[in-house]
């Protein structure tokens, strides 16, 4: 048996716009060292699958220079290894001057990429959602029940305005799909989600991308899967490990705190016996805590320099905290800079930000106040 992966870059960009303007949502920093994608790929890469696609859109230079040949992850191979597949204008687009927008025209544009792949079951990843996962564990579900997909789901307590950014999955005990309901409206409580990783025979992903083509279809779950429900052998699979789907800059903004406030998150994120979160190695000097500087409850990569107080913040590479700055539940993308005496409080700052001397800056947990790249305040 075997199986290759396909991670969608670009998908979701216009969730976290502040953050995507000049990158995709898969090169997205997080966690102090981290970007979104490197929980797709940790999760291919620890359950041995070495083919690994990535579908790229717009924006993608900092995501090229993040993944490089993909060594960091045990992906530089001779036969398969990592991909990066550049965009283009899909061939079956009704707008020849637009790029692919949709999961299923991503597709079609790779099918000859499929067509001449020998993999036995394939699987699809979007980089908006962040946990640890057994792929393993989903292909065998997969294999076992003999479906034509099956996709992995979660059971999470839900509002009507998160409802709208998620498809809704409706199952019988024994796991069949009975029914998805994409992006609905008035929907709250307990209910079963899509995280956006499936799994397909390779045979029947070819089959659907045909008739796609022929059909002129557009959208993945609405023409391929909510059509064939009953006539095609859908399954789900049920995650119970943590999971959180970025769909809002406040998203973003509260699964960073919950690391910093939650140890059981941190333990399933990056924790998991056999099933290490990697991201690309850099070699830096140590972070240097100058006379004077307080860190209380934050996580701090290496190349900094700390003058001042950090309090509950994620402060990444190369970044200065001048002296009497206090920053507070913030996070600083690398190489920010702040004078002196500056005041943070629920900030998000893009790369080589810097703020002067004195400048007193707040946001809110549901508004986080975000600063663009390269800006001087």
């Amino acid at each position: 048996m075997s199986v290759s992966g396909i991670i969608f870059a670009n998908l979701h960009d216009q969730y976290i716009p502040q953050l995507t303007t000049t990158r995709t949502l898969a090169s997205v920093p997080f966690a102090c060292r981290y970007r979104l994608i490197d929980f797709a790929l940790s999760n291919f890469a620890n359950s041995g699958i070495s083919d690994v696609n990535v579908i790229t859109q717009t924006n993608y230079h900092s995501l090229m220079d993040h993944l490089g040949s993909g060594k960091d992850w045990d992906l530089a191979r001779r036969v398969g290894g990592l991909k990066l597949l550049p965009p283009f204008i899909t061939a079956y687009s009704s707008n020849e001057s637009q790029i692919y927008s949709t999961r299923l025209n991503a597709l079609k544009n790779i099918s000859m990429l499929i067509n001449r792949s020998s993999d036995d079951y394939i699987v699809l990843a979007d980089c908006d959602g962040i946990c640890n996962i057994d792929i393993n564990d989903l292909v065998e579900s997969h294999v076992k029940s003999g479906a034509d997909l099956t996709i992995a789901i979660k059971r999470v307590s839900i509002t009507p305005e998160k409802a709208k950014h998620n498809s809704i999955v409706v199952s019988s005990p024994d796991g069949e799909l009975l029914d998805m309901i994409r992006d609905p409206k008035n929907i709250s409580g307990e209910v079963d989600i899509n995280i956006n990783i499936w799994v397909a025979t390779r045979t029947y992903l070819q089959r659907i991308i045909a008739e796609s083509i022929v059909r002129d279809y557009e959208s993945f779950a609405k023409d391929v899967i909510v059509r064939n429900i009953g006539k095609h052998n859908y399954r789900v699979y049920r995650f119970d490990g943590y999971y959180e789907k970025i769909t809002s800059i406040e998203d973003y903004f509260a699964c960073n705190m919950n690391l910093l406030n939650e140890k059981s998150t941190r333990d399933a994120l990056f924790n998991v016996p056999g099933r290490p979160i990697v991201t690309k190695v850099r070699n830096s000097t140590p972070t240097e805590y100058l006379p004077g500087s307080s860190v209380e409850n934050s996580m701090i990569a290496d190349g900094c320099v700390i003058e001042g107080h950090v309090e509950n913040s994620i402060i990444f590479r190369g970044v200065k905290i001048g002296k009497g700055s206090v920053v507070k539940n913030s996070i600083l993308f690398q190489d920010t800079q702040t004078g002196r005496g500056v005041s943070l409080n629920c900030v998000i700052t893009d790369k080589s930000v810097f703020i002067r001397d004195g400048v007193t800056l707040s946001g809110h947990p549901s508004i986080p106040f975000c600063i663009e790249k390269e800006k001087v305040l």
